[in-house]
């Protein structure tokens, strides 16, 4: 598109681009193309929907880059937010959702839907004999309050005309032409916009420490380097809706001084680089990005750095370290990034989603923006809902919602009638919150009082079938590995904490190692370098205070209640089931398994290596894991 040079061009680009893109009486088609939903085939589906909207004569579809000076009625989106039901496509102006789409129903939404305005029903979202047709209306949605990801779903984001056309870089320009650098501080400092990235510190106060700093070059860096294990909220902004995130990085470099800006994105985000270049790219081009923007004199450029998947990465000075081309390592502090950041200089460092939150506040005012959430944690929190529950996918809720309402409202109960045991909250460097704490509050102060942290935001639900002692393990095997190395604490702690849950699981556990575990989480949490080092042992110390009789169990009666732990397994032949047709002896690797044929086999436990050829080999279903 051609450069916009003020203000009143803006103003005038948005009602254009805002009344087509909102005009009732054309269809759009928009086909989720996040990376979850394109990893199912929604490419297809997007191919198959243009060649018919290019081959149709008597529809108001449109397909092109432009076509008649207006966005296009055939659209590839970022995510639509609900995974579990995709690939997605949405219809509007009707709002209709169809679900798990594959390209074979393209011709028949085609025909029926967009042609004659006719509802597939077998396309629809069910729940509880309830049948959805617009996607508001279903309970996953319905329960949300999307501000962040408002866009998200709705605009193709790889055109910049979209963009604009939901409001994006409105903020922008009413910071540099009505708003003066400190009253956008005062803005975000009063609107209480907390750090998104796990710490929750507040962005208004770092933004003043930057601004006050006597060093005039300063830096605008956003951490898109999510690492959590099942987290992907700021991948799906970066891929569904970059330019809200770029407006927010400008209006940072704005209040803060700064003229040069890095966003930090793993490598194994393609999608999301691609369309954060693209974006970059494009608002450059407007005139919106890079010198002398909108004509207001001030600049501010652009950049991109891949991470190499390093997890401790997110962490913000081996963030820093890392875009210098040094090994992504912490350093001791103070200094802090916000005195000595990126080259050594003052610099501000947000998340993704903490900057996608900034134009709202901007154009809606702080006390607006504290009427969403607690008071101590104002505005939504974007989460990604995985694990046992039935609706997977990520959300965005207010800020003082209770896990109770995610899990069974949001996200439909759990998978097959089971019960709920825990919610493992903040990745790695959370925890667990179990059927009593169903009912507190989730924000940044509330959970910190149980033990654990809101972290990136990744929520994984784990049913009755869930082994707490292997998901230590798990988390445990995943910071160790991540570890950086750079501090003792952590590089030889979390391994020895390690060690000790591969014993516990492995039915070698002794009493004696469940205090061993308890006095080295308190030494990592006080003596760990950085951040993601003190909370390491988060998860442990959460499933030990919430499922003490369960390591008992592993411990003492060498047995793994929910049948996770594989060398806990125990194979045993139900003499009632059992014909004595010896496929079970004769497929057992190490003999482990004796008896006469038509009469009941038996397993020694003293030889079996817990392979299960014997279950996968007996026709009768007589073998059970106890």
């Amino acid at each position: 598109m051609n450069r916009i040079n003020n203000y009143d061009e803006l103003k005038e680009f948005y009602k254009e681009f805002s009344e087509k893109l909102h005009d009732k009486n054309k269809q759009r088609i928009l086909i989720c193309a996040g990376t979850g939903c394109q990893a199912g085939g929604s490419a297809k589906i997007a191919d198959r929907f243009r060649e018919l909207a290019g081959t149709s004569s008597d529809i108001s579809v449109e397909y092109g880059a432009e076509a008649a000076g207006h966005p296009v009625g055939v659209r590839k989106t970022g995510c639509h937010g609900f995974c579990e039901m995709g690939p997605l496509v949405r219809i509007e102006p009707q709002g209709i959702l169809y679900t798990k789409v594959k390209p074979e129903d393209c011709d028949e939404i085609f025909e029926k839907t967009i042609k004659n305005g006719e509802i597939i029903h077998r396309l629809l979202y069910k729940m509880d004999d309830c049948e959805y047709v617009k996607q508001e209306e279903i309970p996953f949605y319905a329960g949300q309050t999307r501000i962040v990801l408002k866009n998200c779903g709705h605009i193709d984001a790889e055109h910049i005309e979209e963009a604009i056309a939901s409001g994006t870089y409105m903020a922008l320009a009413k910071s540099l032409f009505e708003i003066s650098p400190d009253e956008v501080i005062k803005i975000i400092y009063d609107a209480n916009l907390r750090g998104r990235g796990g710490g929750g510190f507040p962005a208004g106060r770092k933004w003043q420490q930057v601004a006050r700093q006597p060093e005039k070059i300063r830096y605008v860096v956003c951490n898109g380097d999510e690492g959590d294990p099942g987290a992907f909220m700021d991948r799906s902004i970066m891929e569904g809706d970059p330019h809200k995130m770029i407006e927010g990085m400008i209006i940072a470099a704005y209040a803060v001084g700064a003229q040069e800006g890095y966003i930090y994105v793993r490598a194994e985000y393609p999608l999301a680089v691609r369309r954060l270049a693209n974006a970059i790219e494009q608002a450059t081009e407007a005139g919106l990005l890079g010198e002398n923007i909108l004509g207001s004199g001030f600049s501010f450029n652009l950049h991109i750095n891949r991470g190499a998947g390093a997890f401790v990465c997110g962490e913000g000075s081996a963030l820093t370290a890392s875009i210098e081309g040094k090994r992504g390592m912490p350093r001791v502090k103070p200094p802090r990034t916000v005195e000595q950041g990126l080259f050594e200089k003052p610099t501000v460092l947000n998340n993704v989603e903490t900057f996608a939150n900034v134009p709202m506040i901007i154009l809606n005012g702080a006390e607006w923006y504290r009427s969403i959430g607690t008071q101590d944690s104002p505005g939504t929190k974007a989460f990604a809902l995985t694990g046992a529950v039935r609706n997977t996918g990520l959300i965005e809720v207010p800020f003082g919602i209770t896990p109770r309402e995610i899990i069974f409202k949001i996200g439909g109960g759990l998978r097959g009638g089971a019960k709920f045991k825990a919610v493992q909250i903040g990745g790695p460097s959370g925890g667990c919150l179990t059927e009593k704490e169903l009912d507190e509050p989730l924000d940044f102060d509330s959970v910190k009082k149980l033990g654990v942290i809101v972290g990136s935001g990744g929520l994984v639900v784990m049913d009755e079938n869930t082994c707490m002692v292997e998901v230590a393990r798990f988390f445990m095997e995943f910071t160790h590995r991540e570890s950086c190395g750079k501090c003792v604490p952590c590089r030889e702690g979390t391994l020895r904490m390690l060690e000790i849950l591969e014993k516990i699981t492995a039915g070698n556990g002794e009493m004696e190692d469940l205090q061993r575990l308890r006095e080295l989480s308190e030494l990592i949490i006080n003596t760990a370098l950085c951040g993601l080092g003190k909370s390491a042992p988060l998860p442990v110390v959460s499933t030990l205070n919430a499922f003490p009789d369960e390591y008992i169990e592993h411990i003492k009666e060498k047995h793994c209640p929910a049948g996770i732990c594989q060398k806990l397994k125990k194979y045993i032949i139900e003499e009632d089931k059992c014909k004595g047709c010896s496929k079970c002896a004769r497929n057992c690797p190490v003999q482990a398994i004796t008896g006469e044929i038509k009469s009941p086999y038996f397993i020694h436990q003293e030889k079996c290596i817990k392979c299960g050829a014997c279950i996968s080999n007996c026709p009768f279903k007589a073998i059970k894991v106890a």
